[in-house]
């Protein structure tokens, strides 16, 4: 077998949605100048953008880190991080310790927030409540606030999120599926927003398959947590994941139909079911809410925090 691109005879994967064999080179070239592509065509990025990187250490973010560190390197932007600590025993920590250590070799600014520090719960404490509504619930809305919180005093024009290909068809299938017509209008490459508080969110990675970003750090030699989250098995996302992997082994190019399906769908569905995000402040953090309280502050009001 021979690359498909140089003729390099050590080939180290196949496309199994097109048939191209890569050489490792050849590999790393075609993901970086996928991500780029995505970057130019969504227009996710301008000149002089501070962009905050959602750096949780594992292979996602710690290669969004290191493309976008690349428009970084040529002056076009600058970049700081923050990695979020949910508190989950014998997991997370490594991947904190990898996060700073990634931050520190490119020189920039980052800062690490525990959840317990920040509401005086862990993600392991609210699993333990017999009224808990599952980890992604609390784990999603916590981590958004406390990232959209370090955007802003970081002074960041933009988030980055290493959502990859996997991740978003999982976010269309399972709005689709729960009948959440609101939130599937805002999924996307880029999600704005009127609100003067919010900082618009982008995912560069949005267009590459999961097991593609696993080998693109293992080639580039990158420091990363590959362990997977304790809970992720025990929620929806982790179901529906499974039944798409399973589709996937019969129809390859399924997880890029249903995400170009839903590119032509969005349009409509964000002139018929979305919502701009809050424009009211919570009355007990401050945050944009759409109620009284915001999802966050509201969830900790159930727990009893």
């Amino acid at each position: 077998m021979q690359c498909s691109k140089c003729g390099n005879p050590k080939v180290i994967y196949k496309r199994e949605q097109s048939g191209q064999l890569l050489c490792k080179d050849c590999f790393i070239e075609s993901i970086e100048k996928k991500v780029i592509k995505t970057v130019k065509k969504e227009n996710l990025l301008d000149k002089g953008d501070k962009v905050l990187v959602a750096l949780s250490g594992g292979k996602d973010s710690v290669t969004t880190l290191e493309i976008l560190n690349t428009f970084r390197e040529r002056n076009i932007i600058d970049i700081c991080a923050v990695t979020v600590d949910e508190g989950i025993a014998n997991y997370r920590q490594e991947g904190v310790d990898i996060a700073v250590r990634h931050a520190e070799r490119l020189g920039i600014e980052h800062n690490v927030v525990s959840l317990k520090e920040e509401y005086g719960i862990s993600l392991d404490e609210i699993m333990q409540r017999d009224n808990h509504k599952g980890s992604c619930t609390y784990c999603g809305v916590f981590r958004r606030t406390i990232i959209n919180k370090a955007a802003r005093e970081m002074h960041a024009t933009k988030i980055a999120t290493g959502h990859n290909l996997d991740d978003e068809v999982q976010a269309i299938m399972m709005n689709y599926l729960e009948g959440n017509m609101n939130n599937l209008g805002k999924l996307g490459a880029k999600t704005e927003s009127q609100a003067e508080e919010f900082t618009v969110k982008i995912k560069p990675l949005r267009e590459i398959p999961e097991r593609e970003i696993g080998l693109y750090v293992v080639a580039k030699d990158l420091e990363v947590h590959f362990d997977s989250c304790p809970y992720a098995m025990q929620s929806f996302r982790g179901e529906v994941s499974e039944v798409i992997n399973q589709l996937t082994q019969k129809h390859p190019t399924i997880k890029y139909s249903t995400l170009r399906g839903y590119d032509k769908m969005k349009p409509v569905m964000e002139k018929e079911f979305k919502k701009d995000y809050a424009h009211g402040r919570c009355e007990r953090c401050g945050e944009p809410a759409s109620n009284q309280l915001c999802k966050a502050c509201s969830f900790l009001e159930e727990l009893g925090v």
